[in-house]
């Protein structure tokens, strides 16, 4: 008759002991083994996001902020830097929807999400700050395509509309400008994806950086030095904001999800995009006030701004398809919430 000591599912007289000078402590088959997943497989699904996504978010900070420069130049008086940022940004965000339409495949799903608000989702209020932000700037824009034509559109009466209109229409577009500059960063930390949700603290203040760079630096590259004060003004504040928001965010996240921001082309994007943004930094301190300089400062920051988007971009949709990405950060907080004495909630327990 076998005993249960003998039976080796109940780990009786069949289990081996490593280590014999400990006496009668029984000690572990085999070594621990660290979790993966299934395969190897993604633990989270990544993002099904081509890079005109990644375009949408450096195109809408590019509107957001060109947005806020006419506003700006609007009150100032500042008639050249107010018609070349309307133009910018009503450009930027027709291309910027452009590309979200063409990701989402057909253009009736963008006219659906306008169909409700929906106070919780990213996506729902995004919807409506580039729809809000879009009507205002199109009218202004108007304006000033009619302005540059010398009043030869076809218009008619509806000429004395469009001057009536134009002002409170660009200050309406205004309200939406800085929303649109951020809110896609909290469009990216609402998201399962490890990296970007790592991120979600300090990610809206990278992109208001980036978005200063890219408006700052277009308005450089397209406007004549005498007026350019505010945009150069602009753009130094954004090198500031983009370098020290970018490296306080990486400094905060988990080493473990932050690691795809410095490795392969995510991490070679960003690190170009600080250098850029130091350059043309110093480029618009040192010699902004001359044509010549300032146009390449210019386009050293638009530069800097797109490739912060774009590395952002591509560091979170790499660090969905490694498990090690999503694994270990949760083994890194289990620890840290076991070793506080938190031992009863439904991350520490196994039930």
């Amino acid at each position: 008759m076998s005993t249960a000591s003998d039976d080796p599912r109940r780990g009786g007289g069949k289990r081996r002991r490593r280590g014999g000078d400990d006496g009668g402590r029984e000690m572990p088959m085999v070594p621990d083994v660290q979790f993966s997943s299934y395969y190897g497989r993604p633990v989270v699904k990544p993002a099904p996001w081509s890079h005109e996504i990644a375009a949408y978010l450096f195109l809408g900070g590019l509107a957001g902020g060109s947005g806020l420069l006419a506003a700006g130049a609007q009150l100032t008086g500042r008639k050249v830097l107010r018609r070349n940022s309307r133009l910018a940004a009503l450009v930027a965000i027709v291309l910027s929807a452009a590309a979200l339409i063409s990701d989402l495949g057909r253009p009736e799903r963008f006219v659906n999400m306008l169909r409700t608000i929906k106070l919780t989702s990213p996506m729902s209020l995004g919807s409506w700050i580039l729809s809000g932000f879009g009507a205002g700037m199109s009218v202004a824009a108007a304006a000033e395509v009619d302005r540059l034509t010398g009043h030869r559109l076809p218009l008619g009466p509806l000429r004395g509309v469009l001057q009536a209109a134009e002002g409170p229409a660009g200050l309406e577009a205004a309200v939406f400008a800085a929303p649109l500059a951020v809110y896609t960063a909290v469009l990216l930390g609402d998201t399962a994806t490890p990296t970007w949700h790592d991120a979600h603290r300090d990610l809206p203040f990278v992109f208001a950086g980036s978005a200063s760079l890219a408006s700052g630096g277009l308005a450089m590259l397209t406007t004549p030095v005498r007026e350019a004060g505010p945009a150069r003004r602009l753009a130094v504040l954004g090198v500031f904001g983009d370098v020290i928001a970018t490296r306080a965010m990486v400094h905060r996240m988990d080493p473990i999800a932050a690691e795809p921001l410095h490795r392969g082309r995510p991490g070679a994007m960003l690190r170009w995009s600080e250098r850029l943004a130091i350059a043309g930094g110093v480029g618009t301190l040192v010699g902004g006030r001359h044509r010549g300089v300032a146009a390449l400062s210019g386009l050293a920051l638009l530069g800097a701004s797109a490739l912060t988007r774009f590395g952002v971009f591509d560091a979170g949709i790499a660090s969905a398809k490694d498990p090690r990405y999503t694994i270990e950060p949760q083994k890194r907080r289990l620890a840290a919430r076991q070793a506080a004495g938190i031992t009863g909630d439904s991350i520490t327990t196994a039930d």
